[in-house]
């Protein structure tokens, strides 16, 4: 990352969910930390610091100050993390955007929304448990392994990506799409250019 200055005050701030340390950084559940790093180098954001129990950094997208952050106080407690950034920037919750990967949708799919529950993930569990429901979430499909036992599900997020890294470099580059056009239009307008299969993951035509 550049060493741009960041600025003193930003109006949105986009969390990604994941796991922090090497033996995470290509989980399915990781998808998150991996959104943030493609947008913190497509626009240049200051390198990242600890602060607010994760690393934070600051930048702009579309000359509109952005914060953006990674928990690193493991998925199950994200949100005491997301929550410490709000308090600490002064953001209102509907100026938060979540990343998290989504096994309900299939690897390839995006979905963005406000407000919901949380479906079992533990991340979006813990952040809705400290700064309530009525945050956007940016849904990004992972897919689900045959068999619904806990502990098979558990064992799929917490392993790396089967599909070619070219695919999965699609699908990230697609959410950090549409977390840009969050930013610049809202969540309504996110919503009608990007509920769907990514560009290029789909069949033809699509």
């Amino acid at each position: 990352m550049s060493s741009r200055a960041q600025p003193e005050r930003v109006d949105y701030l986009i969390a990604g969910l994941g796991n922090p340390g090497p033996e995470y950084a290509g989980n399915r559940h990781n998808v998150g930390y991996l959104v943030i790093d493609e947008l913190a180098h497509r626009h240049g954001f200051a390198r990242a610091s600890r602060g607010y129990k994760g690393r934070y950094a600051a930048g702009t997208i579309d000359g509109r100050p952005v914060g953006m952050l990674v928990p690193t106080t493991f998925m199950n407690n994200a949100g005491a993390s997301v929550a410490a950034a709000l308090r600490g920037l002064r953001l209102e919750v509907d100026r938060l955007l979540v990343v998290h990967d989504e096994i309900d949708l299939p690897f390839g799919e995006l979905r963005l929304r406000y407000d919901g529950g949380h479906g079992g993930h533990n991340g979006l569990r813990s952040v809705a448990g400290l700064v309530g429901s009525d945050f956007n979430r940016l849904r990004v499909g992972v897919g689900r392994p045959d068999s619904r036992d806990p502990d098979v599900v558990a064992d799929w997020v917490l392993h790396d990506f089967e599909e070619p890294r070219a695919a999965v470099d699609t699908l990230v580059g697609g959410a950090a799409d549409a977390a840009e056009v969050w930013v610049e239009l809202g969540i309504q307008a996110a919503m009608n250019r990007f509920n769907g299969v990514v560009e290029g993951l789909g069949p033809p035509g699509r």
